[in-house]
């Protein structure tokens, strides 16, 4: 039996599907149901069990996990880098993810985790390193304690524990997360709605929409979590990424020319999206300044010393899959 915390979210929900594709349905999916938009996450998915999250702890905390669990995917959490409510956040990422770990070291249960790049803040280095680790918020400090706690003093229970930091994931059933969906994701809405396309201006010394990310397509995601599952032997901290930033214009002209070749209309290189108005920029709001990352590009040497060789896929090829897919389905009046 396989659980899978945080099912029916964008990650969770993926990695559900990749397991229903390798013949797994032996799975319980806990989560919070309470957006019932998750539902259209999970509708099509191969289950043994749902419990609610906080059913799901209490037995945990009383009995202990089930004796036929043999791993644990933990992707549940408040992933909102703008919450304010400290307390909440911490409750949910922190204290019940420790719940979480001690009852699989307990039972000798792999424990494969969502970690965060954003533990590193604004600036990096993106190595896995303690002196690497400035968090710039709530939801980013809950992960980088987490982690602490996972490893303290180079802790080595007999079973798996790996986080996984992922950086910039975008893909399919991301629609419910709303404000904190991928850029890939707003900008095909906002083509689908007005034919064109917005950045912010420049920041952190870089030039508008020239900020730079390591932007990871949920597939290669998934592909990171299914390889450790493979390889119970294996632990420790690992940058989930693809290697390479890539800026925010790469992103839009993407999701432009993905959009325009479902239209039947030829690509645009980005001077000529800028010149014809089909992608403009605008100042970045006031809450985010300060709070936002210019940059992120994971170090994956640990992530390729482990034996992960998948290629992932880069902007160019990802977001224009991602987008040509959710693109059409908008125009069918289908929501991702």
């Amino acid at each position: 039996m396989i659980v899978v915390t945080g099912g029916a979210g964008f990650i969770g929900s993926n990695l559900i599907a990749a397991l229903n594709s390798l013949d797994r349905a032996d799975i319980i999916l806990v989560d919070d149901l309470s957006d019932a938009g998750k539902i259209q996450n999970i509708s099509d998915l191969a289950i043994a069990d749902y419990l609610d999250k906080d059913d799901f702890r209490k037995r945990i905390v009383e009995s202990g996990l089930p004796g036929n669990v043999s791993a644990v995917f933990h992707q549940g959490a408040c992933s909102d880098t703008m919450a304010s409510d400290g307390r909440y956040v911490m409750e949910v990422n922190y204290e019940y993810s420790k719940v979480l770990l001690d009852a699989c070291i307990e039972k000798g249960v792999s424990l494969i985790y969502a970690s965060s790049a954003s533990v590193y803040g604004s600036d990096g280095p993106f190595d896995e390193e303690i002196e690497n680790e400035h968090p710039l918020n709530a939801y980013a400090y809950s992960k980088k304690l987490f982690d602490r706690y996972a490893f303290a003093g180079g802790r080595s229970p007999s079973s798996q524990i790996v986080g996984l930091r992922y950086f910039n994931v975008y893909g399919p059933r991301e629609a419910h997360k709303g404000h904190m969906a991928s850029v890939a994701w707003h900008l095909t809405y906002q083509y689908f709605e007005t034919g064109s396309v917005r950045l912010f201006e420049g920041s952190g010394g870089y030039q508008a929409g020239e900020q730079r990310r390591d932007f990871i397509h949920v597939d290669d995601v998934i592909e990171a979590n299914l390889f450790f599952f493979n390889n119970p032997e294996k632990s420790g901290i690992f940058n989930v990424g693809t290697g390479r930033a890539q800026s925010f214009n790469d992103v839009a002209l993407a999701v432009i020319n993905a959009c325009r070749k479902i239209d039947g209309e030829p690509r645009l290189l980005l001077e000529d999206a800028c010149r014809d108005g089909l992608l403009s920029y605008f100042p970045m709001p006031e809450a985010l300044q300060g709070k936002y990352q210019s940059f992120t590009e994971a170090n994956i040497d640990r992530l390729k010393a482990a034996g992960f060789s998948n290629a992932c896929h880069d902007v160019e090829e990802g977001v224009d899959r991602y987008a040509s897919g959710l693109y059409s389905a908008l125009k069918r009046g289908v929501q991702d």
